[in-house]
């Protein structure tokens, strides 16, 4: 798990246009990063779409959105134009960078442990620190989260 006050992993990932995306991209604003496992799935959407639906807050505050999961771009690509997201979605199908951030673990359903995304938020602020992480967040409260540090 990161550490508040320290710089977060960087990385460079492709996005659903296939553009290569960095943390260093957003210094001198703050960067909602979220984790999620898989695209188009209910929980998955619920977060994008609160993400989405608080864009004019979110900007409001200075804060741009990134979220990261497993999928391809093709896939993430769909999502996006399905639900109208306009944030960078990220593919991360070899799941380093969810590593990086401790947002990959072993998980269970049904009684089958199995490994995956855990879902995960962070806050990170103007200069690439850790402003604070949520592990194992509900969807609907990625963006009540981010807020309530702001």
């Amino acid at each position: 798990m990161l550490e508040e006050g320290k710089k977060v992993p960087d990385f460079a990932l492709e996005d659903q246009d296939g553009n290569t995306v960095r943390p260093a991209d957003y210094r001198g604003k703050k960067l909602l990063l979220y984790f999620y496992p898989k695209a188009n799935t209910s929980g998955c959407t619920t977060q994008a779409c609160s993400i989405r639906d608080a864009s004019a807050d979110l900007t409001g505050k200075g804060v741009a959105a990134v979220g990261i999961s497993p999928d391809p771009p093709k896939a993430q690509k769909k999502f996006d134009d399905k639900y109208g997201l306009s944030f960078p979605l990220l593919s991360d199908a070899d799941h380093k960078v969810a590593q990086a951030y401790g947002a990959w673990g072993e998980k269970s359903m049904y009684g089958k442990k199995y490994m995956g995304i855990i879902r995960s938020s962070f806050l990170i602020d103007e200069e690439g620190r850790l402003v604070k992480a949520w592990y194992k967040v509900k969807p609907a409260d990625t963006v009540p989260n981010a807020m309530g540090e702001m």
